[in-house]
């Protein structure tokens, strides 16, 4: 009879162990498969954020150009066919959402071959509060804006003749200065808020080079290009300081001006249009002046 005991007692090891193998496997394939599935998770999160905030930089242009960064931005993150929706909520709002089947591996074991996933985000576009790169023209916040139509600035003495723009000393007076920063953008940011010196003198000649060296360096550009230096960031002002001319003038906002056409040797003035577009400034949170420059922010 102990015999038998000692045996029945080695049968219920070896089935106890049999069971804590089992048990093991189970939970090593659940960690595997979880773990699958929350990379899987956090990946599709990643790439919907992305489309969503490269997406709405095109929110000012067409529905066309959503779409096509959107695929561009998927085809990136290898999710090309993972696309579930791409709507354009509003003129200022796009939401985007991705997902798929995940296959698994020991759960399928247990008649579970795989778990659908999906993300989703929404980007929106604020308007701008901080902007870095801005060139020393300025528009006047009571100007009457229509984008598309075209403008012109007049630059022989440092006043446009309706009183609407102004030309501005971003990085201290004198022309030098002032054709560097047209060139280039001035390398400080700008806040609403901000009090800035206006320009004096004539600065005609300064212009010619500032503008004639960005539409060479964009030669073929058009507003909605990304990257085209014909695309200035403006800063948008109330007057400060008014003497016997305006001296002084407060940030309250951005807009973004493109060049259309060259200046020639004896022009004195700036034909452009204002586009609505999303840059890479900043917000504070809905700014009270939309002038049409934006920033990007995930809402969720």
């Amino acid at each position: 009879m102990m015999r038998k005991l000692f045996r029945d007692e080695n049968g219920n090891m070896y089935l106890l162990m049999a069971l804590t193998m089992f048990l093991s496997i189970g939970i090593l394939g659940l960690v595997i498969d979880g773990g699958q599935l929350y990379m899987t998770k956090s990946h599709l999160q990643k790439t919907a954020n992305a489309a969503a905030v490269s997406g709405a930089q095109e929110l000012p242009n067409s529905k066309e150009s959503v779409d096509q960064v959107v695929g561009e931005i998927l085809g990136h993150h290898n999710e090309s066919g993972s696309l579930l929706f791409s709507n354009v909520e509003s003129e200022k709002l796009l939401h985007v959402g991705v997902g798929r089947e995940v296959p698994l591996f020991f759960s399928s074991l247990f008649g579970i071959d795989s778990v659908a996933l999906s993300a989703d985000a929404k980007a929106s576009l604020l308007s701008m509060t901080s902007g870095i790169g801005t060139v020393p023209l300025g528009m006047d916040e009571s100007m009457d804006l229509v984008y598309g139509q075209t403008y012109t600035l007049k630059v022989d003495a440092g006043d446009s003749e309706n009183g609407n723009f102004g030309i501005l000393a971003l990085d201290g007076p004198g022309a030098r200065s002032y054709r560097e920063s047209l060139k280039y953008g001035f390398d400080q940011p700008l806040e609403v808020g901000d009090i800035v010196n206006t320009q004096t003198g004539n600065i005609a000649g300064a212009t010619r080079e500032g503008v004639n060296y960005r539409i060479d360096d964009c030669p073929d550009g058009n507003p909605e290009e990304r990257d085209c230096a014909r695309i200035m960031l403006i800063p948008v002002y109330k007057p400060h300081i008014v003497g016997s001319k305006l001296e002084s003038v407060e940030i309250t906002g951005f807009a973004y001006f493109y060049l259309a056409d060259p200046m020639s040797s004896t022009d004195d003035s700036i034909k452009g249009v204002f586009i609505k577009r999303a840059g890479s400034g900043e917000s504070n949170g809905e700014a009270s002046l939309d002038r049409g420059a934006y920033t990007i922010k995930l809402t969720r």
